[in-house]
């Protein structure tokens, strides 16, 4: 369920960040964050690793700067990378920051964008390398993500996870890469870092000609006009807007309450779909019990909100993934 509307009328600011850095006291670093968000009515997720940053945050305009400020005096964070969007409710349930052993799990030693990593193609640039034929597109997301959108041509690894993405790699890089004329790789993800840690590992991979989209997908949807855009489709985001599509407007799909993946407007019509029980993704996947459990589930969540309250479990949308900007 959406929270409602700020009062004021005012469109909230949503801010998609991440940095990769160096913290030795993430736990120090925790508390003085976290009390700053709810001082100034800010709610989601920010991750801190010993790698650094990332997470997306919605409030007011105001506080979300005063956030911001905050955080890019941490150390190394003054080219804080930041994303930011609009949102007409609010996106989020609750304020949360978590200590992570990476900002996005990988699961792979010794990968450090710091050191190596691909190099950054700005958005007007990107339809160019991308139009290349001597360039393989690679989208990095999972494949809930790619279902919704997509640039044109990219391959699509169909992975469930991150984590999957190396032993996809190795696998399949023969098949990839060729054993003729070197080719170009070219990466992309939402927000950036996600590419950002790919191509760094195909470095450690032995990749050289390794090149990722700066900014992400919300960058390119900012930037690059609709009638010049090779995007196909929407782009999936961790919070309650679901997706977003050219100029950062506002998607199409909502969320399924069952299994957290994105439902189109024509899903929606599948006898498999069932608001907040199943979907046609899910539902061959849950038994009749759990299809059960989920309505009841529902049916105290549509109580709640007809009392003005909350539900415990709204918030279990936010839990169910990361921010993997």
């Amino acid at each position: 369920m959406h929270t409602p509307l700020r009062e004021s009328g005012k469109p909230l600011s949503v801010a998609a960040l991440y940095r990769f850095t160096r913290f030795d006291n993430c736990a120090d670093l925790r508390a003085p964050l976290l009390r700053l968000c709810r001082e100034h009515g800010i709610r989601g997720t920010l991750l801190l690793a010993s790698e650094g940053i990332n997470g997306t945050i919605a409030g007011p305009r105001e506080g979300i700067a005063r956030v911001l400020d905050h955080i890019r005096t941490l150390p190394d964070c003054a080219d804080l990378d930041v994303k930011l969007s609009t949102a007409s409710t609010m996106p989020f349930h609750r304020m949360k920051v978590r200590l992570k052993r990476e900002i996005v799990t990988m699961g792979e030693p010794g990968i450090d964008p710091r050191a190596s990593v691909g190099t950054y193609v700005e958005p007007p640039a990107w339809n160019a390398l991308i139009s290349d034929p001597d360039t393989i597109v690679i989208d990095t997301r999972n494949d809930y993500e790619v279902a919704v959108g997509t640039f044109a041509g990219a391959i699509d690894p169909k992975t469930a996870t991150f984590r999957d993405f190396p032993e996809w790699f190795r696998r399949e890089r023969d098949k990839l890469l060729g054993s003729g004329k070197p080719v170009k790789v070219a990466m992309f993800c939402t927000g950036g870092i996600r590419c950002e840690k790919s191509t760094a590992f195909l470095k450690q991979e032995g990749v050289e000609d390794v090149y990722h989209l700066k900014g992400g997908i919300l960058k390119y949807l900012e930037t690059v006009p609709e009638e010049q855009s090779l995007w196909r489709g929407e782009c999936f985001v961790f919070d309650q807007r679901v997706t977003i599509g050219h100029g950062l407007a506002e998607g199409t799909h909502t969320l399924c309450h069952a299994c957290r993946r994105p439902v189109s407007m024509e899903d929606c019509q599948s006898p498999l779909y069932e608001a907040g029980v199943s979907c046609p993704a899910c539902h061959a996947e849950r038994t009749d019990e759990q299809r059960a459990s989920y309505r009841e589930r529902h049916r105290q969540e549509m109580l709640a909100a007809a009392q003005g309250r909350s539900h415990v479990g709204d918030a279990e949308i936010e839990q169910a993934h990361d921010c993997s900007n």
